[in-house]
């Protein structure tokens, strides 16, 4: 389908003070080439200040970029979900594997955003799943709402569960992981969340319902919310999920990658969410059943 375009907005930082617009706008979206972007200058898509730019500027400080990008066809998704819970506060959907959570990557009408927002316009999501990933996204109606579970959402009044099938036959029955999480180096696209020494703590307990030859499926309670953690934390134990193209041994990003990092083939399911309603104190429990 053909979008409405979007404006990419930015300020600019004291690190580009003085660096030619051209140059500038080349390294903050790498996606294309400096010829690329003096067609995209040419056609009147960027503005500086509010004024059509050339490429020849050197920004300034606190200066106002605008890449207005025209309407493009976007990637085909799954354009459904299902209602699991819904009141004056909250809605609670599941969310098919395919369908980014929010606009990104080329992503901006084919997102779980703009087809709840079509049904509920003030609801704005609580957290994200990877476009990937199936299962439970919880939004919040209203303010109030949010605010209280934005402030509890990583503490143990919020019980996430996930379903998570990976590779190799698990030795033991349950895992507590502590990997920490951070943002590592790399060669093609550029910076990732990976295992990393100096990361931030997380937290997460995998235990196993069943083991194959080659694989074992998991159920994976997280104590912590860092991007990709289950990806990232299985895979540091020896368990990369079943056709992740990002990541493999010890949670490291996989240096030659079979797609990009968006891409689906893995089979992660956010499965129960259990937590006490931000504003009525009932207890809730969500339940969103296993793809086929």
């Amino acid at each position: 389908m053909l979008n409405r375009g979007y404006a990419y907005t930015t300020i600019i930082s004291s690190k580009y003070h003085g660096q030619s617009l051209l140059r500038h706008l080349a390294s903050l979206y790498p996606h294309s080439s400096k010829e690329a972007w003096q067609e995209k200058l040419n056609n009147g898509e960027v503005t500086l200040n509010g004024v059509p730019a050339t490429g020849g500027e050197s920004v300034t400080l606190g200066e106002t970029l605008v890449w207005n990008r025209p309407p493009w066809i976007e990637p085909g998704a799954p354009r459904h979900y299902e209602v699991l819970f819904e009141d004056t506060h909250l809605l609670a959907v599941s969310k098919p594997g395919g369908l980014p959570t929010l606009p990104g990557g080329g992503f901006m009408e084919n997102t779980l955003l703009r087809l709840v927002q079509e049904r509920c316009p003030s609801a704005n999501p609580v957290h994200r799943l990877g476009r990937a990933t199936s299962g439970i996204v919880l939004f919040a109606k209203t303010p109030e709402a949010a605010s209280r579970l934005f402030q509890d959402w990583n503490t143990p009044k919020i019980q996430k569960i996930y379903r998570a099938l990976a590779q190799n036959r698990a030795k033991h029955d349950t895992y507590e992981i502590l990997t920490p999480i951070g943002r590592v180096p790399h060669p093609l696209i550029g910076i990732v969340w990976a295992a990393h020494p100096s990361g931030k703590p997380s937290r997460s307990v995998a235990t196993v319902l069943s083991r194959s030859d080659g694989a074992t499926t998991f159920e994976v309670s997280l104590h912590s919310g860092r991007p990709h953690q289950i990806r990232i934390h299985l895979a540091s134990i020896g368990h990369p999920l079943v056709g992740d193209p990002l990541y493999g041994a010890n949670g490291q990003p996989l240096e030659t990658l079979p797609g990009l990092p968006g891409d689906g083939g893995y089979f992660l399911h956010a499965h129960y969410l259990k937590f006490q309603h931000p504003v009525t104190g009932e207890q809730i429990d969500l339940e969103a059943a296993l793809p086929a």
